[in-house]
């Protein structure tokens, strides 16, 4: 488990990276929809800090809500096991 999440949330985090790069260029964005997926499934630590890292998505609510709530969902199911 703890393999997993290390390398989803490094995922996560260059691909919120991608995106910034992409947006910068003015190139084809990646959809919000991975963005949020990546989150949802483990990768919420590499998202929230590739919002800050890179600047990015951060003045859009949706992403904090949907980035804590699946923060407080891997919690539960992590201190689960």
């Amino acid at each position: 488990m703890i393999n997993y999440l290390i390398i989803i949330n490094t995922i996560t985090f260059f691909i919120y990276g991608a995106d910034k790069f992409l947006a910068i260029k003015n190139y084809y964005r990646i959809s919000e929809k991975i963005l949020y997926l990546f989150s949802v499934i483990g990768g919420v630590l590499g998202a929230l800090l590739g919002m800050f890292f890179f600047r990015h998505k951060t003045s859009k609510l949706r992403f904090y809500l949907v980035n804590i709530v699946s923060m407080l969902v891997w919690i539960i199911l992590v201190n689960k096991k």
